[in-house]
């Protein structure tokens, strides 16, 4: 049912609220990719999930308006959670002036200012929607908890649709692209965009260092691997994808692999986008999600073990995905579930490489402990004796030489 709210048109000039720079889209990706600090993002997305919430919160936005309902009971989304915890003002259910498009009405890049639920430019009320508080999250998320079953089904049913399609990439490698980069026998960090993305690869810096890893970036994890002064060898790309990476970055890669969904004209106009820019791609047929396309590209390379950074792992996690990467996300996990090793376990699994140092000092130590052993015999005390005899004739050789 359509919410109807009777917008005011002035507010008290007094009023403060919170200032920014709209950003409109309703394309998710592409907005992610262009809101920055002080920015406001307008979207259109129900049940604001996790990742997103993440993504907004690392780009410095100080507000998040959307035309749908943050939470919509179906189950308890992160999202909404983590904008309260980083204290980002939310509106939702927005309702423009004259029943039009609150992302039309506000526009792109326009000054606006959100004081409660109401959406100003100037001091003028364009659009109003509920204000979404702590107190009114911490409220739906609790009814929303019921919804979990629903999710669940949700999530059966997607994995089982997802085994249907793929069953030969997943049973038999079918349609997985030959690489440049050798990987067999290798290990192998894949990068997503993740919550604790940039925490995790600092917690790995040793382990990168010393075992060399081939670096498996997806589009939206390439800035986060280059942020800590990674260069990906293999860059995994949806053929969706809006905003492009700077190709630049691309073309540092030896393989950037696009995923299309099994039927489409083979490379086709992805391909050609990519060739203007001067970059060679390889096409990978899947519906899977980039990440999870490069964990199965990885697995099926032979790759050993595969370490995953910025993804999701637990159960509440996959619930809060989008739709579409539910059974994609959590049936690659099962099938490389044996050699995948989440970041955040490394620093605790790996303890490093013996350097010559240490060895050196183990040698010593040894030497040490034999001559003092050995001293404390009858032997070994007539051995001390003669030494310092040899030791205090070199020294009077000396000193005659130089005197």
């Amino acid at each position: 049912m359509t919410r109807v709210v009777k917008l005011r048109t002035r507010l008290r000039p007094d009023a403060s609220g919170v200032s920014g720079t709209a950003r409109t889209d309703r394309r998710l990706t592409a907005l992610l990719g262009r809101v920055s600090t002080g920015d406001v993002a307008v979207l259109d997305q129900v049940d604001l999930d996790g990742p997103t919430a993440d993504a907004l919160v690392e780009a410095g936005v100080v507000a998040v308006l959307n035309r749908a309902e943050m939470i919509s009971g179906r189950f308890p989304n992160r999202g909404p959670q983590i904008l309260v915890d980083a204290h980002i003002a939310m509106v939702d259910q927005l309702v423009a002036t004259g029943g039009r498009d609150p992302l039309s009405v506000i526009g792109d890049g326009r000054r606006v200012r959100i004081l409660g639920g109401s959406v100003l430019i100037g001091d003028e009320v364009v659009a109003e929607g509920r204000e979404v508080t702590a107190e009114v999250v911490t409220e739906q998320l609790g009814a929303a908890h019921a919804g979990l079953a629903t999710q669940l089904q949700t999530l059966t049913h997607n994995s089982a649709e997802f085994v249907r399609r793929e069953e030969a990439l997943l049973l038999h490698g079918e349609g997985l692209p030959r690489l440049r980069t050798k990987t067999k026998g290798r290990p192998v960090v894949v990068v997503g965009q993740g919550p604790d993305d940039a925490a995790e690869l600092r917690s790995m810096r040793r382990y990168l260092r010393e075992m060399h890893p081939v670096v498996i970036a997806t589009g939206d994890g390439l800035d986060v691997a280059r942020s800590a002064g990674l260069t990906p060898d293999v860059v995994v790309l949806d053929s969706r994808t809006e905003e492009l990476p700077a190709a630049r970055a691309l073309r540092s890669a030896r393989d950037v692999v696009i995923t299309e969904p099994p039927g489409a004209a083979r490379g086709g106009t992805s391909t050609e986008r990519f060739g203007r820019c001067g970059v060679r791609t390889v096409v990978m047929q899947t519906t899977a999600a980039p990440a999870d396309a490069a964990l199965l590209l990885a697995d099926g390379a032979g790759a050993r073990p595969i370490v995953g950074v910025g993804l999701r792992g637990t159960l509440e996690e996959f619930l809060d995905a989008q739709r579409d990467a539910l059974g994609s996300g959590y049936v690659t996990r099962l099938k490389v579930g044996p050699h995948l090793v989440d970041a955040t376990a490394v620093p605790m699994l790996y303890s490093g490489q013996l350097r010559a140092r240490h060895a050196y000092l183990v040698l010593l130590i040894g030497l040490i402990a034999v001559a003092a052993a050995i001293a404390t015999t009858q032997v070994g005390h007539q051995w001390a004796l003669d030494l310092r005899d040899q030791l205090e004739q070199l020294v009077h050789d000396l000193r005659g030489r130089l005197s």
